[in-house]
């Protein structure tokens, strides 16, 4: 993020593709599309337009997939499909974040912080490419190959990788989808997703240098993390000795009206269902092609007494030393588990890490294992969990002032809190919220957050 911005276009041109034909032409509606895809179609309760498009149309992006959607209809040759559906991923990140740290004032009037109309932009463009019907052959292999290219550079996994330079400092974050679509409904937006924007490319200013952050966005679907997403986006950057953050930090959303720094992340999957409604539950299993170690639990490795010490903000911070264990470890995912705040002891099995058993703790866990796989003792790395952002007050409404301004409370404070952990200080405190102290080491207990 470094280098000049110069790609803010909705799509970048591809040369030999046409842009005239009917968009309507060349996509089979009736071909089978994601549960997550189908959720676009979702109104609120009181009626009105359906909330996925509303938000991408507000947030300016419906010109995106508008362009998209004709390039496809127009794209003869299978290299220019693989190339439209980069171009395509790229641009969408890229003016996404662009949006979010003002230097897009062009589009839309909704909240520039808002993450929402990334997430459903990008639905947009992959329920295209999911019923696209080119005019040359495509397999269900090279189809699912152009879906991974646009999905990786629609989460910034294309655009992670930090400039050499031995006096830069590097920060590696990640966030995550909105989820619990079912229950709070399609207006859900997630926290953490929101400061992976504001975060992507920024350089915050520590007493030994500048520091950039790297940031990514995960989906909220189990089988991504088992094709080895997490340790696709870190991997990147542990294997460049050059180029490797100092610190990494997996962020999602947690309990409502605090932060949390996460001690362990466990082994295990609580069977809670995903964005495509699927449940999983048993052990984390393995990342295929990547060095790591066997472990249950695995601690935090961020300066949390740093963090906690950082400048107050509008909401309190606490470490959770809380994980579960399962009562007989021959027999894990049986009886009721047992959680403590002490250590796990040689020989237990996981049951839940102190951020729960769900992706949020799965995402610290498989980061972390990475890292210590491979060696990295010298990197920071571990979760924090957000404070719940919750819907705008009225149910028929999309956003409001002070659901806008808790997000940007929620993203300032991580700002601040990364700040902390690097050894600096931050510029301007935000306004503690009525009630809250501003930080504190009373121990959560364990539960599904992400």
């Amino acid at each position: 993020m470094l280098l000049p911005l110069l790609l803010a276009l909705p799509v970048l041109a591809v040369p030999g593709v046409a842009q005239a034909e009917d968009a309507r032409s060349c996509f089979d509606e009736s071909a089978a599309i994601t549960v997550e895809e189908k959720r676009l179609t979702a109104t609120m309760p009181s009626g009105g337009p359906a909330v996925g498009p509303e938000l991408v149309r507000l947030a300016g992006f419906d010109k995106l997939v508008s362009d998209f959607t004709t390039r496809l209809c127009t794209t003869k040759t299978a290299l220019r499909a693989e190339k439209l559906a980069e171009n395509a991923g790229d641009g969408l990140w890229r003016t996404a974040v662009d949006r979010a740290q003002g230097r897009r004032p062009d589009l839309g009037g909704i909240d520039k912080a808002d993450d929402r109309p990334l997430y459903w932009a990008r639905l947009q463009m992959s329920k295209a490419l999911r019923q696209w019907t080119p005019r040359f052959p495509l397999s269900a292999p090279a189809r699912a190959e152009l879906l991974k290219t646009f999905d990786v550079g629609a989460r910034g996994l294309d655009d992670s990788r930090f400039p050499a330079g031995p006096k830069l400092r590097r920060v590696l974050v990640s966030g995550f989808d909105p989820f619990t679509l079912n229950g709070a409904g399609v207006r859900i937006a997630n926290p953490s997703g929101a400061a992976a924007l504001h975060l992507d490319g920024k350089v915050i200013q520590t007493p030994t240098g500048p520091a950039l952050v790297q940031a990514v966005s995960f989906p909220v679907v189990w089988s991504y993390f088992d094709a080895g997403i997490v340790e696709a986006a870190y991997g990147q950057a542990f294997k460049d000795r050059f180029r490797r953050p100092e610190l990494i930090m997996t962020i999602s959303q947690g309990r409502p009206g605090r932060f949390d720094i996460e001690r362990w992340a466990g082994a295990w999957r609580g069977g809670s269902p995903d964005n495509l409604d699927e449940p999983v539950r048993g052990p984390v299993p393995p990342a295929a092609g990547w060095p790591q170690p066997a472990a249950q639990f695995i601690e935090t490795t961020l300066p949390y007494e740093k963090m906690l010490a950082a400048p107050a903000g509008a909401y309190q911070v606490l470490y959770n030393q809380a994980f579960c264990v399962w009562p007989d470890s021959g027999n894990p995912g049986t009886g009721t588990a047992v959680c403590r705040t002490d250590a796990p002891k040689p020989g237990e099995i996981a049951a839940s890490g102190g951020g729960g058993n769900y992706l949020s703790n799965e995402s610290m866990f498989r980061s972390n294992r990475l890292r210590t796989g491979l060696g990295l003792d010298g990197i920071a790395g571990g979760h924090l969990h957000t404070p719940v952002l919750g819907t705008p007050a009225d149910p028929s409404a999309l956003t409001d002032a002070g659901f806008e301004a808790r997000r940007a409370a929620i993203s300032s404070q991580i700002v601040t809190l990364l700040t902390a952990a690097l050894g600096g200080s931050a510029a301007k405190a935000a306004t503690p919220a009525p009630g809250a102290s501003p930080r504190s080491d009373v121990l959560a207990t364990p539960g599904t957050t992400l």
